[in-house]
């Protein structure tokens, strides 16, 4: 059965790409959850006029992105934690430490999902953080873990 993608799957296509796949499939999963729809004639030109809708959408967002990397590049938070012998943190600095962070120097659209910390932080010490703001812009700010006293 052939079918007009309405968003990007995995290892089956992108948005508005016409695919061939299995009639149960089709039935089961990709029509009822509007992930795709039967290929005919008028279904390709709502396709087509959302897929325009959809790339306007993202040049946007990904402006909006660029701007706001430019504005995190170089931005550096300082995170008080109390921590024992060795620089050794009792807790541990999450992303959400690192977003409330942010938030206090105003950067508030930048959300706890967008950091991309790769595990949390248990060392006092400066750190190099990605942001991953859009899927093709990611800005790197400097977040600095000190001793709480």
């Amino acid at each position: 059965m052939d079918v007009i993608l309405r968003e990007d799957i995995d290892k089956l296509g992108t948005r508005g790409q016409v695919v061939k796949v299995a009639a149960g499939y089709a039935r089961n999963f990709l029509l009822p959850k509007r992930l795709a729809v039967p290929a005919t004639e008028g279904n390709r030109k709502i396709v087509e006029q959302e897929r325009q809708a959809h790339v306007r959408r993202e040049a946007k967002q990904k402006d909006e992105a660029l701007d706001l990397s430019q504005q995190l590049t170089g931005v550096t938070v300082t995170i008080a934690q109390k921590a024992g012998e060795n620089d050794q943190l009792f807790g541990s600095v999450t992303a959400k430490d690192v977003a409330d962070a942010l938030a206090a120097k105003d950067f508030t659209a930048v959300d706890r999902r967008k950091i991309q910390l790769d595990e949390p932080i248990k060392q006092l010490g400066e750190y190099k953080v990605p942001v991953k703001l859009h899927k093709d812009v990611t800005a790197e700010i400097t977040v600095i873990v000190v001793k709480e006293e």
